[in-house]
């Protein structure tokens, strides 16, 4: 997407004004499309300003170079892989040099990224050379220094309808600088890249998605894998229900084009969206077999969108019921200690009654933290051993944008009747 200020509809504890720090520098400039930043006559500012943000202090201390883990479970059969594979550098019209973006990724815990310049837009041109191939090429030495994956790609600029599309594992971007829309998706598709149309309601009448013919003819080819089903701070409730109708991958994506630090703060837990790839291993052959398989699942603002087949895995890998035998007597009360060992916060809600015990309507299970679940008797003289399943349903794990993730948490449980309680 080309740089624009975006309503969020996906709030953070957080809200930035990176303009403040550049006033401080220029404060005789406005931050505007339509000033000389924008224009990309002042590019030596931008990466003076990118430099000095990243390692001087101004009168704070500055962020330690440290990887801040997100702890997030594999599953069974798959390693679990945390992506972006969306953002910009001053190879078009983001505001940070390649390597920026590697050290970026690493620092928020990521495995890996995709750097992905606008093919047809590139207002900094008079003071950088054009190549579609440079980011990768200036990135890639630190990615492999910092153990990171990092996937060629590029981002095909065009009007709307169709609009703008990722493609990934590109041998080549030159290539795709083509008039048609078409040409540049079929230059893509010929070097087996995987295509996601980027951002739907952008420049769509009433900022809605909407679904034209263009994109039935991409999907019919077969040339159209993926949407974005968050991009920044934006949750497409359309988009998440065409990946479902029509079987394609679902991606979450930063679209970041200033300073990482501008927009989030992992160490406020302020973490900018990403994809998880359920891969089979940590190379780039497996990321795309995955992303080809539709093994993703999408996180943003501690939500997770996705299908059950990753989601309900995704659920019972990070939490664990520490005491899964009860005891109750009568109708008395006891603790269940539930544990959640991922940096998800997971919100539950009782889905239905059992006939045997009460349980709590609501439910917060913080990250990394063990919280107390209290249940208690219906009948006073029930007897004998059960094996019981909570009802719940997951309230920041979406199935679609109506539907949130069932699930049943296991309590073995025996039942001793009040008279025999002394």
């Amino acid at each position: 997407m080309l740089a624009r200020a975006n309503p969020c509809s996906l709030q953070g504890p957080f809200q930035y004004q990176p303009g403040a720090f550049f006033l401080l520098l220029f404060p005789n400039r406005r931050i505007t499309m339509k000033s000389n930043l924008a224009r990309g006559r002042n590019l030596v500012s931008v990466l003076l300003f990118t430099v000095l943000l990243l390692f001087v202090p101004f009168g704070a201390e500055a962020r330690t170079r440290a990887r801040i883990e997100l702890e997030i479970p594999d599953i069974p059969g798959y390693i679990t892989l945390k992506c972006d594979f969306h953002m910009h550098t001053v190879f078009s019209d983001g505001r940070v040099w390649p390597p920026i973006r590697v050290e970026e990724a690493w620092r928020d815990g990521l495995d890996a990224l995709a750097i992905t310049d606008h093919i047809e837009y590139h207002p900094f041109k008079d003071d950088v050379k054009r190549d579609l191939n440079r980011p990768h090429q200036l990135a890639l030495p630190l990615a492999r220094e910092l153990g990171l994956l990092l996937v060629k790609g590029a981002e095909i600029t065009k009007k709307v309808p169709p609009g703008h599309f990722n493609a990934l594992f590109l041998k080549d971007c030159n290539p795709l600088d083509r008039e048609n829309y078409l040409d540049c998706v079929g230059a893509a598709v010929e070097q087996g890249a995987f295509v996601f149309w980027n951002h739907p309601p952008f420049r769509q009448k009433d900022h809605k998605s909407i679904w034209h013919p263009e994109h039935t003819l991409l999907y019919e080819k077969g040339w159209l894998h993926g949407i974005e089903v968050v991009n920044g701070s934006d949750y497409y409730p359309e988009a998440h229900r065409w990946c479902l109708e029509k079987k394609l991958t679902m991606l979450g994506t930063s679209d970041i084009h200033t300073p990482i630090s501008f927009e989030y703060d992992p160490d406020q837990g302020d973490r900018r969206p990403m994809t998880l790839v359920f891969a089979t291993e940590k190379t780039e052959q497996a990321l795309k077999d995955a992303l080809f398989a539709r093994r993703t699942v999408v996180y943003a603002r501690d939500s997770l969108y996705g299908e059950k087949r990753f989601l309900e895995p995704l659920f019972h890998e990070s939490v664990e019921i520490l005491n899964p035998e009860i005891v109750i007597r009568g109708k008395g009360a006891t603790s269940v200690q539930i544990r959640n060992h991922s940096d998800i916060p997971f919100w539950i809600r009782a889905d239905g009654e059992l006939e045997e015990l009460a349980i709590p309507r609501n439910l917060a299970l913080p990250p990394d933290a063990t919280v107390i679940l209290r249940v208690s008797g219906k009948s006073s003289d029930r007897e004998g051993e059960l094996q019981l399943h909570l009802p719940y349903r997951v309230q920041n794990l979406r199935l679609s944008p109506e539907e949130a993730l069932p699930v049943k948490l296991a309590l073995k449980v025996t039942f001793i009747p009040e008279k025999q309680k002394k």
